[in-house]
């Protein structure tokens, strides 16, 4: 007899190597309901596909960042559970930011972000990234080792929306500690795992960077972003721009910062892969799509049933939790031959879910794509070796790495490498 699934949302297990779980729930069916939280796990590609392109309103991001946890503060009844949401959803997790808005207020506050995140001001900020990556690099040269998610990763992607943004230089390596490690999800301090505004230890500070904005205007994305109207000619209230900066800022070094880590991690480990991307430096594009598809930084999403509905044949009644399982559909064998080795030859390296699809697809993906590419090009430029410090994470036959506890992030906490210069 099969053993029990573990619980996806609590096993430390699980959050260390989710891939063993996402297969045998996918073996079982590609659209499962578990059974400790009565989430319905996602994980087949298509059946993935069809709920994040999904535009009905039948279907809710409220619950985007925690999913079941924790559970919906009513009890589902009836067909229809539109009211008793509308009642209690400013009081639900992250409910003050964007990713969990719906319908028109998604797209209205959705399209003042993508309207500042266009392509000619990110290519405007390659040239910075490029000296960033050498002044870090210049910083840990002469020891020959370092933790790459604190002095490498993290660093690149906070002064790296910093600077995008226009934050002051000054205020830089303050948001670097301010900003930390993301918050567990299973353990740790409640407002950073369930309340509405997750980033309020941050609004003073932007506010009043705002405010300044607003006093004196700027070229840069900030006073942009104060001068902003909604597509009907409305000003944006002051505490909508306040939630949209922070989490700009907060959205736009996370995720990246950990998908710089696990590249790395790649990396260090497969020291063939380094050499030929030395050489063909153009392929670290194509390289970085296939850490996204590999080993993303987040590992699902989620979405409420707010009627009854069906996904992929299978019934599911108003009051359901979805959890689009994006590093499962990127496993899907269905989709991807032997979707467990990492290639960055496979065909359809951009066909991974990484950023989401939909009316919620990651409106930052450029920028977070530049920011990985260039900081890998960069170190791989700067080095001759790189390879994993055994004494901190063990020989290959037994390797072993500490992850932020969260299911809903892939984020390593630390990363500990060694390297000769070139």
């Amino acid at each position: 007899m099969d053993k029990p699934l573990p619980d996806f949302f609590n096993d430390r297990a699980v959050i260390d190597d989710p891939a063993d779980y996402f297969g045998r729930i996918r073996a079982i069916c590609p659209v499962q309901r578990e059974p400790y939280q009565g989430a319905y796990m996602v994980t087949g590609y298509d059946e993935l596909t069809e709920l994040l392109n999904r535009k009905d309103e039948g279907i809710s991001s409220c619950l985007s960042v925690l999913g079941p946890i924790p559970p919906l503060p009513f009890e589902p009844h009836g067909d229809d559970i539109g009211a008793q949401l509308d009642e209690v959803r400013d009081r639900l997790p992250w409910s003050a930011h964007l990713v969990c808005f719906d319908g028109a207020r998604h797209a209205e506050h959705r399209t003042l972000i993508t309207s500042l995140l266009t392509y000619r001001r990110i290519r405007q900020n390659e040239q910075y990234l490029r000296s960033l990556a050498d002044r870090l690099i210049d910083g840990f040269a002469s020891e020959g080792q370092c933790n790459v998610v604190v002095r490498y990763a993290h660093a690149t992607t906070t002064f790296a929306i910093s600077d995008f943004m226009g934050i002051p230089e000054s205020d830089r390596a303050v948001l670097l500690e301010a900003i930390g490690a993301p918050p567990s999800q299973i353990e740790g301090d409640a407002q950073a795992k369930v309340g509405p505004d997750p980033l309020a230890a941050l609004k003073d500070l932007f506010d009043g960077y705002l405010r300044e904005r607003l006093e004196r205007p700027r070229d840069d994305l900030l006073t942009e972003l104060v001068q902003s109207k909604f597509r009907n000619g409305e000003d944006v209230p002051f505490e909508t721009l306040s939630n949209l900066a922070r989490f700009l800022f907060g959205a736009g070094q996370d995720t990246t910062s950990h998908l710089i880590s696990m590249a790395v991690r790649i990396l260090a480990e497969d020291s063939d892969l380094q050499e030929r991307l030395r050489v063909e430096p153009a392929r670290i594009g194509d390289f970085i799509e296939e850490v996204l598809r590999f080993d993303p930084p987040v590992k699902a999403a989620y979405r409420l049933a707010v009627r009854d509905t069906e996904l992929a044949g299978i019934p599911l009644p108003a009051g359901s939790v979805m959890t689009a399982c994006l590093s499962a559909a990127n496993r899907d064998p269905r989709r991807f031959e032997n979707p467990d080795a990492f290639d960055i030859d496979r065909a359809g390296l951009r066909d991974h879910i990484a950023f989401s699809r939909g009316l919620h697809a990651c409106p930052g993906a450029p920028l977070g794509r530049m920011e990985a590419g260039i900081a890998i090009e960069r170190l791989l430029a700067r080095t001759k070796r790189l390879e994993l410090d055994e004494t901190r994470h063990g020989p290959p036959e037994s390797r072993h790495f500490r992850f932020v506890p969260t299911y809903t992030f892939r984020s390593l906490v630390d990363l500990h490498i060694k390297f000769e210069m070139a």
